[in-house]
């Protein structure tokens, strides 16, 4: 076999991607690193996508992870508008596919093959589609600057509804930015409560209400079952037996991961089963990120997490095992949301039969905690407003110590606010 082109390649130039070049280099590897970047500009953050590149307009420029001068003085080779289409394991080589202008943003053309060493599948996840209902004109999905770019322009020229399909992270966010902005929105769930995979119903249902306290017509338990798209335009049929006309329609239904192109190779499709240090079970392949699914070591099963710490976390990890380290420390999972003006960070994990105790009231439009436990051992928490007691929630869960309360953070005991497993039908 001849010499590889690269002693790593990552294929996928997101957030893991970054956080292992990063630590690599920190760490002192000299190997030639080359990162395949699918979209034209240089590794950028995806979360102001939903917030303030809708809001504030924020350029290109101001999203990237470093400047162009970082990747040329860390000797990091980005391969720009070039994407992994087909992994050889026997040659240890990827096929490589580059956007092809004449034919369209769609088309692709062959870019040839790449030899590696290692190989870090970082290619992050896409929208899901609906079926009946393609993206395109009226209906927008969200995922790249450019699919920002769409939806921003969308919002700000012309008038009337927006829909919105999906009670997500992605939903919320863009509800939040549209109000923001002036729009009418509605937000439509097929599942009972917002975020049902991981919040228990009260906790969900708080969300719902903090999205119609700011004007946003919540639909739960209601399913999208016909869709009629004219030019600039949408009319949804849904199970309520209502319909709904809209300007706009935002698919954010949840994402799947990219790993199609790893089939032939039978690793995909679907998340990438890891162990702690990002090996998969090919030697000297590694996943991070969307892509990936880590064991989660708190619950002691292998856990998909597609959200931004968690991308930080693998990256890193999968850099320390390069050259011969250990993973760092575990650290419950976390995912945080600006909804409304309101940070909200979510710690660790949920159970349907989980006990919630409320530090402060969440009626009342301020800063709270709910504290989620399962038979008196606690399992994670919801945090609003409260970024300063994340330390104390993460030393929680992982056993390490009782939480610290500051003045104004007292705890159930000498709180009249505090509430066990407090359902707020109010809220529903």
């Amino acid at each position: 076999m001849s010499c590889p082109d690269a002693d790593l390649l990552i294929a996928g130039g997101g957030l893991a991607a970054q956080r292992c070049c990063e630590t690599l280099r920190r760490l002192g590897f000299d190997g030639r690193i080359v990162v395949l970047c699918e979209e034209p500009s240089t590794p950028y953050d995806r979360p102001p996508l939903s917030k303030s590149v809708l809001i504030d307009e924020r350029e290109p420029e101001g999203l990237s992870f470093r400047p162009a001068s970082w990747y040329e003085e860390h000797d990091v080779e980005l391969l720009l508008g070039v994407a992994a289409a087909e992994l050889d394991l026997a040659e240890r080589t990827i096929v490589l596919s580059e956007r092809a202008s004449a034919a369209g943003p769609g088309g692709r053309r062959d870019a040839g093959r790449m030899r590696f060493k290692e190989l870090l599948i970082a290619t992050g996840s896409r929208p899901r589609r609906l079926q009946g209902i393609p993206v395109g004109g009226a209906v927008h999905e969200l995922r790249t600057h450019e699919d920002a770019l769409l939806l921003r322009a969308a919002l700000r020229e012309r008038d009337g509804r927006l829909a919105i399909l999906g009670a997500g992270l992605i939903g919320m966010e863009v509800a939040a930015a549209a109000r923001a902005l002036g729009r009418e929105v509605t937000l439509i769930e097929a599942a009972e409560t917002p975020l049902a995979r991981v919040l228990p119903p009260a906790l969900g249902s708080w969300i719902a209400y903090l999205h119609r306290l700011h004007g946003v017509d919540v639909r739960l338990a209601t399913a999208v079952e016909r869709v009629s798209l004219q030019e600039g335009s949408a009319r949804l049929e849904l199970s309520d037996a209502s319909v709904l006309d809209a300007a706009g329609v935002l698919v954010a239904v949840g994402t799947s991961p990219a790993t199609e192109w790893l089939a032939s190779a039978g690793l995909g499709p679907g998340a990438i089963y890891t162990d702690a240090g990002g090996r998969t079970e090919l030697p000297g392949v590694y996943a991070a990120g969307d892509a990936a699914c880590f064991p989660d070591p708190f619950l002691k099963l292998p856990l998909p997490s597609q959200h931004w710490e968690a991308a930080v976390r693998q990256g890193v990890a999968v850099a320390r095992s390069i050259v011969g380290l250990p993973p760092a420390p575990p650290a419950p999972s976390m995912f945080w949301s600006d909804q409304h003006g309101h940070r909200i960070q979510f710690v660790g994990h949920a159970t349907p039969d989980c006990e919630i105790e409320l530090d402060g009231d969440p009626a009342t439009g301020e800063s709270f905690a709910a504290w989620i436990a399962r038979a008196g051992r606690p399992q994670g928490a919801l945090l609003v407003d409260r970024p300063q007691s994340l330390p104390a929630a993460r030393a929680r869960i992982a056993g390490a110590e009782e939480p610290s309360v500051s003045s104004g953070e007292k705890s159930s005991d000498n709180n009249n606010h505090s509430k066990r497993g407090a359902l707020w039908p109010a809220y529903r």
